[in-house]
């Protein structure tokens, strides 16, 4: 008779293989930690213009599994990304001159005292004050300025390492973005089957709410994103706003995270308001909180919520959360995550987590 005690060899083969994989998916994940960010973008974009992808090999039926369409397709999408950058790059380096003429300006004059501090309702003798004290001489000003450039230089040096790290990245990126696209069908093939065996009915549920989640939360943060940056670029070009183009693009940018369009058009508000332009500066306030006001409480809600089935304050909550934790990254898995989630306590609530919903 066999011992109770002792474990059978087939269990005991058992545990020692859940021992071994657990232990080199952990040493893997180590050794990859660096990459898994790049890893996590390829499969962004590959959900996000999968149906472009796909429409093209439809298209060319010919290059369907060869090597051609996914380089060329990798390298659109490369581009895509890098022209507008290296023309933002071009247009505030050309633009560093003009700021580099008004520094040297107000070192050696000092900011005055704009005309609407004096005609403040309240609180003008109190501006005025810290104007002058800060701003209004030539030493206050330098002082200023010498403060705020040791700050500067600390954040150039973590911007050259942030740059190159990045450059890395994307590279890296793209490099993923290939593989994936050459090998998407083997690769969906080996999604379904794993994620049927580990969790069942739920896996392709779960499969096709991160792909709608994805390509709700490009359609409402990215799209919607650039919409608001070409409304107020078009505001700042009408009411006078310095470096329309640089702050425009820096306003779409901005506006893919919910309510950050509203730090730069508050920035374009104060330029205007040290031009002594107090009608332009509230007209471009007034015209921000409307386009921001339409494109969150409207616009995205109805894009991402009605892909997702989720509500917007968990579409928002996840946007935060996912910015705060992994930063740009954050914006398509932060509401992917949230959409799951809440998929998965429907089903609970619905179907005491039989996974019967469809």
């Amino acid at each position: 008779m066999t011992d109770p005690c002792i474990p059978l060899p087939g269990a005991y083969h058992r545990r020692a293989r859940i021992i071994l994989t657990l232990g080199l998916s952990a040493l893997g994940i180590w050794l990859i930690h660096g990459f898994i960010a790049a890893l996590v973008w390829a499969a962004v974009l590959a959900i996000a213009f999968s149906p472009l992808y796909l429409r093209l090999e439809r298209r060319w039926p010919r290059l369907r599994g060869g090597m051609l369409l996914p380089l060329l397709f990798t390298l659109g999408i490369g581009l895509i990304v890098l022209i507008p950058v290296a023309l933002g790059l071009f247009r505030a380096i050309a633009e560093a001159k003009d700021l580099v003429a008004w520094f040297n300006t107000v070192r050696t004059t000092g900011i005055p005292v704009p005309a609407w501090v004096h005609a403040l309702p309240f609180g003008s003798a109190q501006v005025t004050g810290w104007w002058q004290q800060h701003l209004s001489t030539p030493e206050a000003t330098q002082a200023e300025m010498a403060r705020y450039n040791q700050q500067l230089f600390r954040h150039t040096q973590n911007f050259g390492k942030m740059l190159l790290h990045g450059s890395v990245i994307f590279l890296f990126t793209l490099l993923a973005l290939f593989f994936t696209l050459r090998d998407q069908e083997t690769l969906v093939a080996q999604l379904r089957v794993a994620s049927g065996r580990l969790l069942g009915p739920s896996g392709e549920r779960i499969g096709r709410q991160v792909v709608q989640s994805v390509r709700g939360t490009i359609d409402g943060l990215v799209l919607v994103g650039l919409g608001e940056g070409a409304v107020m670029t078009v505001a700042y070009l009408a009411l006078g706003v310095p470096h329309p183009i640089l702050l425009g693009m820096a306003t779409a940018i901005a506006a893919m995270i919910p309510f950050g369009a509203a730090v730069m058009f508050a920035i374009a508000g104060f330029a205007l308001l040290t031009q002594d332009a107090l009608g332009q500066a509230i007209a471009v306030i007034a015209i921000g909180l409307a386009v921001v006001g339409v494109a969150d409480h409207f616009i995205r809600p109805a894009l991402i919520g009605g892909a997702t089935r989720l509500p917007f304050l968990w579409v928002l909550v996840g946007i935060l959360g996912g910015v705060e934790t992994l930063g740009l990254l954050g914006l398509f898995v932060g509401p992917a995550t949230m959409a799951v989630l809440v998929m998965l306590w429907r089903e609970f609530i619905e179907h005491g987590g039989e996974g019967k919903g469809a």
